[in-house]
């Protein structure tokens, strides 16, 4: 009989290999499309969206507003870590939905509101997951492991091989990233989002888009960063 953390591992290695695969002749053409999108995109757009990940990051390195103490029991065993973690997904998750609605109901400028929003919630999210499998997030290398499972979560397909290996041998490859690029990191962000998320600035069925594109995002979050911890502390 398998224990707890074999199967986990086992789910792990399943999604890594999926992470590793070539994207479909569909991916491929949706992505020449979004780009074409893109760059029809108002400028201011794309500036509240680079602005943004540029604050984030900052935030995320140099300060602690991202961390919420959390009252953790160190006897706590692998899966009761996990179904901690699952559990605030869920609350951001939901918490990602109501303020999708809410912002996508009102059409490009107060949805604009909800990329530096959605981003918070994010990264809320991935310091709470830390501090759950047992890592002091206050620490810079933890932060920028963080990071990296925010760069796996939304990059495009050539990227991620790239950052998923930095995030599977962390422990061996740590002390050598000491900082983000935080142009190239909007870009795969904006890149990444789905089309579907600049429909949440349509006024009209903007906020029904924003509740399910931010659902969905938190989601892909989620996975990725408990597959990450999987790989990096189980593997």
């Amino acid at each position: 009989m398998q224990t707890y953390e074999q199967q986990v591992l086992y789910e792990a290695l399943k999604w890594e290999r999926k992470q590793l695969k070539k994207a479909s002749m569909f991916k491929v053409a949706s992505k020449s499309v979004q780009t074409k999108i893109n760059n029809k995109i108002p400028d201011k757009v794309h500036a509240v969206i680079t602005d943004s990940i540029k604050k984030m990051i900052e935030a995320a390195l140099t300060s602690s507003s991202y961390i919420y103490k959390m009252d953790i029991d160190s006897n706590w065993n692998f899966q009761q870590r996990e179904e901690a973690v699952k559990t605030r997904l869920e609350t951001y998750r939901k918490t990602a939905m109501i303020e999708g609605a809410g912002t996508g109901a009102g059409g490009l400028w107060l949805g604009l509101a909800d990329f530096p929003m959605l981003l918070s919630i994010k990264m809320k999210f991935l310091f709470d997951a830390g501090q759950l499998y047992g890592k002091d997030v206050t620490s810079y290398e933890e932060k920028m492991f963080l990071l990296h499972l925010f760069m796996l979560a939304y990059s495009s397909d050539k990227k991620k091989k790239e950052v998923l290996e930095r995030v599977v041998h962390w422990e061996q490859v740590k002390g050598y990233w000491k900082e983000v690029d935080w142009k190239d990191l909007q870009q795969e962000y904006r890149d990444t989002i789905d089309l579907v998320k600049m429909l949440q600035l349509v006024p009209g069925f903007g906020a029904f888009i924003g509740a399910w594109a931010n659902s969905k995002l938190l989601t892909q979050l989620g996975e990725t960063a408990i597959n990450g911890f999987r790989l990096r502390l189980l593997h």
